[in-house]
């Protein structure tokens, strides 16, 4: 188990079954869209990746930049953009892969939504991955409130933007993305359900 922990760090289970299934490639050009302090991007620096990161938070920047610099010591912090999603200033198609955990369900409206969704879409090379989780209605409608503009409190108080399965099928369908495995949702003791949403440019 100690192996696994240091090849794989705290990955996102859904994320590691991506990388099990051997749909990325060392060497590939990585992007973690609100990296946090980086656990989602940990094996890839640790195996030949080129990884970026984009977060609002200084605080995110720099524990992933240290993370990096840990990992190899010469690792450039100008991979690691402070910045909120809709304006990050990557170019066009420059990204093999995509990693978005867990972060589109703090959108403040349908528009916010669509600004990251576009943005991300636009830094992805034709023919990448995109490695979407968020919070999501599905399964869990009878358990949350609507507040308007697909907002909506969960059991607890939280409020966050939620998506559904229409919605990101129809996202799919306009992005001409192509999906490489159907949707999943784990409904978490039915106080959230968390979506998988994986596709192809």
């Amino acid at each position: 188990m100690k192996h696994i922990q240091e090849q794989f760090g705290n990955i996102d289970i859904y994320l590691f079954d991506q990388i099990l299934k051997g749909r990325y490639q060392a060497g590939q050009k990585v992007l973690d869209v609100g990296c946090g302090g980086g656990r989602n991007s940990y094996f890839f620096l640790q195996n030949g990746y080129e990884v970026y990161g984009v977060d609002q938070e200084p605080a995110a920047i720099a524990n992933i930049s240290a993370l990096a610099k840990g990992i190899h010591p010469d690792y450039p912090s100008d991979r690691f953009q402070l910045s909120p999603i809709e304006e990050m200033k990557f170019e066009p198609a420059s990204f093999d892969i995509v990693i978005c955990n867990a972060v589109l369900h703090f959108a403040k409206n349908d528009q916010h939504f669509d600004q990251m969704l576009r943005a991300i879409w636009r830094v992805l090379k034709p023919g990448g991955y995109f490695f979407c989780r968020l919070a999501s209605t599905i399964g869990v409608e009878e358990q949350i409130k609507s507040l308007g503009n697909r907002r909506y409190e969960l059991p607890g108080g939280t409020v966050w933007y939620l998506v559904d399965e229409e919605m990101l099928l129809r996202y799919t369908r306009e992005l001409k993305g192509e999906l490489i495995e159907y949707i999943k949702t784990t409904n978490v003791q039915n106080l959230r359900a968390m979506t998988t949403w994986c596709l192809r440019k």
